[in-house]
């Protein structure tokens, strides 16, 4: 046998049928063994063709294999949260991240039952998310407990410094970094002289509260006491239990509510405000979404900005920044939302001091 003969046996050897049914293109002046059943090429053509199957293969798969994985761990449902939810993907896309092209999602709802974050944040990690949004403290802390590798940006976090999630706001220094709500006690008394200026009669305030609340709300005791408020907690068992607490606020002739930004009410809030008028309890919420859904007023951060500004810590990530060097970002302004048809509905008449300092007016 001589070299030529025992090159041509000893090199690897590609079937051509098999090449073109999978779409391949090969050159047609390929070297052939003549005593072979099937079309064979030689070693280098083989390195020819294997190099230029990148450029022919299926667009879509290669797409696929550039996807990103982002988990979404969110505290309530599709339903309550589907404007939020829009706000972070469009806020993802005019960065450049499209659904489906380079970036999957996978979504994960508590339905307002803080014991599911635990294994919803597991089922999160296992899925092999290349970043998670964890929307609220308590989701937060689920995932943070989770993993320690995979970076994590949250939203609506009350204090992350405090509940042990960064070292700081300016270097998180670990895989946890985002937004902050800050709910500070300084806010908590603006909500109640808010409220106490559309409701100059007010002595007697009711802060509502459920199983699904993850924020202290002893601030609002404080804050009170210096208005000469008598401030009190009424527990929110259920959705069921609504009917039941309003009646009971009514009969012990409560003046003015307040609602705090938590899961259960906000998924409720519609029932929450129409109880609220039908029993003529004016109210101070603690989101934006409940004075559109007919509440009086509301002081906050709108939630729809903090999931933008999440997806610029997604896309940070995603191009290779680490969260450790991202700072944590506080909201830069709160808005005062004030309902004109609630108000009308309630009988209050409120003063144009208080309307000319309404960032939005709902009439």
């Amino acid at each position: 046998m001589d070299r030529r003969e025992f090159i041509a046996l000893s090199s690897p050897l590609v079937n051509l049928e098999t090449a073109k049914a999978l779409g391949l293109m090969t050159p047609p002046s390929l070297p052939r063994r003549a005593d072979a059943g099937d079309p064979l090429m030689d070693r280098r053509s083989v390195i020819r063709t294997l190099a230029g199957a990148a450029a022919v293969l299926p667009l879509t798969a290669r797409a696929e294999a550039r996807a990103r994985r982002v988990g979404l761990l969110m505290a309530t449902t599709p339903t309550a949260a589907s404007h939020i939810v829009a706000a972070f993907v469009d806020g993802l896309r005019e960065l450049g991240h499209t659904e489906g092209k380079d970036v999957v999602f996978e979504y994960r709802w508590a339905e307002s039952r803080p014991k599911r974050f635990a294994e919803l944040a597991v089922d999160l990690v296992r899925q092999r998310s290349d970043v998670i949004v964890a929307s609220s403290q308590a989701a937060v802390l689920a995932v943070a407990r989770a993993t320690k590798t995979i970076p994590v940006v949250m939203v609506n976090a009350a204090d992350p410094v405090e509940a042990g999630l960064v070292a700081s706001l300016a270097r998180p220094g670990g895989n946890v970094t985002g937004l902050s709500q800050q709910l500070t006690p300084e806010i908590r008394a603006k909500q109640l002289q808010l409220l106490k200026e559309a409701v100059p009669r007010a002595s007697r305030v009711a802060v509502l509260r459920s199983p699904a609340t993850t924020v202290g709300l002893r601030e609002y005791e404080d804050a009170g006491q210096a208005m000469e408020l008598r401030v009190r907690f009424v527990e929110v068992r259920s959705a069921d239990d609504l009917v039941r607490v309003f009646a009971t606020m009514a009969s012990e002739r409560v003046d003015a509510l307040v609602v705090p930004g938590d899961t259960l009410l906000f998924i409720e809030r519609r029932r929450v405000t129409e109880l609220a008028r039908e029993h003529r309890l004016p109210g101070m919420y603690s989101l934006r979404e409940f004075t559109e859904a007919g509440g009086l007023m509301s002081y906050s951060a709108r939630l729809t900005e903090q999931f933008r500004r999440a997806a610029v810590y997604v896309d940070k990530i995603l191009r290779g920044a680490a969260p450790a060097t991202l700072p944590v970002e506080s909201p830069t302004r709160y808005e005062l939302v004030i309902n004109l048809k609630t108000a009308k509905a309630l009988g209050l008449k409120l003063g144009q001091p208080l309307l000319v300092r309404a960032d939005e007016v709902i009439e």
